[in-house]
């Protein structure tokens, strides 16, 4: 077939063998035939428009079809545009309808600059006028989105479009689509209610829908796969106030802002669709059956045999077809007008008319609005409302229903008995509480009791109810004078009384009771009956029992508590007291500080020493376990004298450091601490000095203050077997060294840096001496964990 094309991505011909070139010329010939199809569809439908346009000139210029044909070619021609532009803005001057003024609108916007909306013959004004025509010449709405999508959509740069329909119960149907697979549309052909989709979250505003791009959004809906990366807009498609269904309208690439004129043409192909729905329903040119055409009169039929006041409302419009209000057209019997109208007066009147308020009352109209555009029902409970009650001006609170049906709305609602209510309430609360109540005439005998009295006795309704005489034989003997004592006071005495007792039920179930009794007298002070109240204080009774018990075993675990703590810090301060006498060191100063904890409750583990070695060197040595309380206390002590006897060894601080690491883990349950160790000789002024998981010291020279450099070194106690850095300073006359705890730096709300550069700026401040530089550090200490702290002072002279 000579000049046929290949089809998409179909090898060279002359690579093919011969009968898969055959089936390539028959697939571009399809192809072209296709083409010729649409472009025939597409001059029918601008010779239909032009032919449209010749009879309006026919009509306004009462010629015939050959002069009106002359006039349009010659009209075209002198304003140098086509027939088919100059017959759509003829139908445009003519109709005066919405997408005449789209199309003045767009043209005003633009100021006559084309763009991509608008390039030669195919205006704004011939895409619509087009895509109407053919919507109008469609045979169902499958053809009207194919319409659309060719002549109007298109050219906006949309390669997809849905049409779908609302059901009674808030579903979608597919009923016309374009651009898709049709296995993508067999799979979206139904949407059951409640499954929230771009369509959906249309339907359900009703407002447009704009989705810049799937991929900043995860809400379903057809295509998606397709186009990961596209953008939507989903338009309401309704009339009168009524939504018959959703336009969706789907592009390739992220959806970028729309211009008002490009708004305003995808709403008028909304309501292109929602007239096209209002035919064809069901997408296939049929109405479902019982839809609109629902008579009335059923569903008056129906609100005159309920118990409840009820309205039948159907929309009414303005001369536009916009909805403006609803049309009273029945009311029921149970229904009281508030102005003492007659029903008679209020049927075929209109709402906001006859009841403005109703505009205000807990958006009221617009609940029935929004239930008549999308026929999803509305119920409420305990709503406030006023305007239909015959309460005015007090709100009472009613239970709302709203429904669709057909083509009209019913109101139903229920205004709760303010009474009943009430009794309601007294009921449960009496079951709750557990609370019956009684009231025996004593002139005559009678006794009553409600259901929950019956109740805590054990008995049934039927039998016979226990007269306050014999209270005591349905109680514990032990409670017989407390009943004794209750009946003089509310029978003699005749004064309002209480009293508690055990009552002893027929099913052998003893239960705590309390019961409330007050005297009834007549005018002339005689006593006529007894009223009152039992209520069921078993649980009160024994949770105060547990409650008496739990304080007990509180008050022994709090003494316990405290003697723990007492022996704790006992402990404490017998080997590390806050303060000491100065240690003798020829050419050194020493002075220490240990602050305890604000609270006793948290006797720390933080431990000191300064002590003059065999070989006349100095050891110096802080520490801190972790924890608190009396293990803490028994595992430095354990440390701390471990140190002095390991230091005798003459060993370094490193090796020190590794010993007491071993003796940590193993001679202790569970012990972990930090520490610095620094050996310092008075000749030499040399101090070697390591760490373990510990701050490092502060050295004072002069003016400034610095730490020493961080050497590497685990905690004790974490591992079995650890090495531990090790490094020498040289002191110089006047050197100040400070070794100490986290307890003086460390802060809730602040890191350790910024606690370290303070105590910087406060150890280099001038002192007067060695013990005055120390009590500054502990004044000056912003630490709020309340934690023990120790503090070494070496003062080289």
């Amino acid at each position: 077939m000579p000049g046929a094309v290949p089809a998409p991505g179909a090898a060279p011909q002359d690579t093919l063998p011969g009968h898969t070139s055959t089936v390539g010329r028959l697939a571009a010939t399809v192809e072209r035939l296709r083409g010729e199809v649409r472009a025939a569809h597409a001059a029918a439908d601008g010779r239909a428009l032009i032919e449209l346009a010749k009879g309006v000139m026919i009509e306004r210029l009462r010629c015939g079809p050959a002069q009106a044909a002359r006039q349009l070619s010659e009209l075209a021609e002198q304003a140098g545009l086509s027939q088919l532009a100059l017959a759509a803005d003829i139908i445009n001057q003519a109709a005066q309808d919405r997408v005449a003024e789209v199309a003045d609108d767009f043209v005003r916007r633009t100021n006559g600059e084309a763009g991509p909306e608008e390039d030669g013959d195919a205006s704004v004004a011939v895409r619509l006028r087009t895509a109407e025509s053919a919507a109008l010449a469609a045979s169902d709405t499958q053809a009207v989105a194919e319409s659309l999508l060719e002549h109007a959509l298109a050219p906006l740069g949309a390669t997809a479009v849905a049409v779908w329909t609302a059901g009674s119960d808030a579903s979608l149907t597919l009923c016309g689509h374009a651009g898709f697979s049709s296995d993508e549309a067999a799979r979206w052909r139904y949407v059951p209610p409640g499954v929230a989709t771009v369509a959906r979250q249309a339907l359900s505003g009703p407002h447009t829908v704009r989705i810049r791009s799937f991929a900043d959004d995860e809400v379903p809906s057809i295509g998606r796969t397709q186009t990961p990366e596209g953008g939507r807009v989903a338009l309401p498609a309704g009339t009168g106030g009524r939504v018959h269904g959703v336009l969706e309208i789907c592009w390739p690439q992220p959806l970028a802002p729309q211009s008002p004129a490009v708004e305003r043409q995808l709403e008028a192909l909304a309501e292109l669709c929602a007239h096209t729905l209002e035919s064809h329903p069901d997408g296939a040119g049929h109405h479902p059956a019982g839809g609109e055409l629902a008579d009335v009169s059923e569903l008056v039929d129906l609100v005159d045999g309920l118990y409840d006041p009820a309205l039948v409302l159907t929309p009414h419009l303005d001369a536009e077809g916009h909805l403006v209000d609803f049309r009273i057209r029945h009311a029921n019997s149970r229904f009281i007008d508030p102005a003492g109208r007659v029903r008679g007066a209020v049927n075929g009147a209109l709402l906001l008319e006859a009841y403005p308020t109703a505009a205000d009352d807990s958006e009221l109209f617009e609940k029935i609005e929004r239930v008549y555009a999308t026929g999803e029902p509305f119920r409420a409970r305990r709503m406030t409302l006023t305007a239909l009650v015959d309460q005015v001006p007090l709100p009472s609170v009613a239970d709302l229903s709203i429904s669709r049906h057909g083509g009209s709305v019913l109101l139903i609602w229920r205004i709760e008995d303010e009474t009943a209510r009430l009794a309601s309430l007294l009921q449960h609360a009496q079951r709750l509480g557990r609370i019956g109540g009684f009231e025996e005439n004593l002139v005559t005998g009678e006794i009553t009791w409600n259901s929950q009295l019956f109740a805590l006795y054990g008995l049934d309704v039927g039998d016979n109810a226990v007269p306050l005489h014999d209270l005591a034989d349905h109680a514990h003997p032990d409670d017989a004078v407390a009943i004794g004592r209750f009946l003089q006071a509310v029978l003699h005495h005749r004064r309002a009384t209480s009293t508690a007792f055990r009552l002893q039920r027929p099913d052998g179930v003893t239960r705590h009771i309390r019961v409330i009794a007050e005297p009834v007298l007549d005018a002339d002070d005689r006593l006529l009956a007894v009223r009152g109240a039992y209520q069921d204080i078993s649980s009160q009774h024994w949770t105060e029992v547990a409650l008496a018990a739990t304080r007990d075993q509180l008050a022994q675990t709090e003494q316990e508590s405290a003697e723990r703590n007492r022996l704790a810090l006992q402990l404490q301060h017998a080997i590390m007291p806050p303060s000491r006498a100065p240690l003798d060191a020829p050419g050194l100063q020493v002075a220490v500080r240990y602050r305890p904890a604000e609270t006793e409750s948290l006797v720390g583990g933080d431990w000191y020493d300064a002590v003059v070695l065999p070989s006349k060197r100095i050891l110096l040595c802080v520490g801190d376990i972790a924890g608190h309380g009396i293990d803490a206390a028994t595992g430095m002590v354990v440390l701390r004298n471990a140190m002095r006897g390991l230091a005798v060894t003459g060993a370094g601080p490193g090796q020190l450091l590794s010993w007491l690491n071993i003796v940590a883990h193993h001679l202790t349950e569970q012990v972990t601490a930090t520490a610095v160790c620094g050996v310092f000789d008075p000749e030499t002024r040399v101090l070697r000095w390591a760490r373990a998981g510990h701050l490092p010291p502060v050295l004072v020279r002069g003016r400034e203050a610095n730490t020493l450099p961080i050497l590497g070194g685990l905690l004790l106690g974490a591992l079995a077997e650890a090495q531990y850095e090790e490094s020498e300073v040289q002191l110089e006359p006047d050197d100040t060294l400070l070794m100490y705890t986290d307890g003086l730096v460390e802060r809730r709300d602040t890191g350790v840096h910024e606690s370290l550069t303070q105590l910087l700026a406060t150890a280099g401040a001038p002192a007067a001496s060695l013990e005055r530089r120390l009590d500054r550090l502990l004044t000056h200490s912003r630490s709020d964990t309340d934690d023990d702290t120790c503090l070494i002072g070496v003062h080289v002279s």
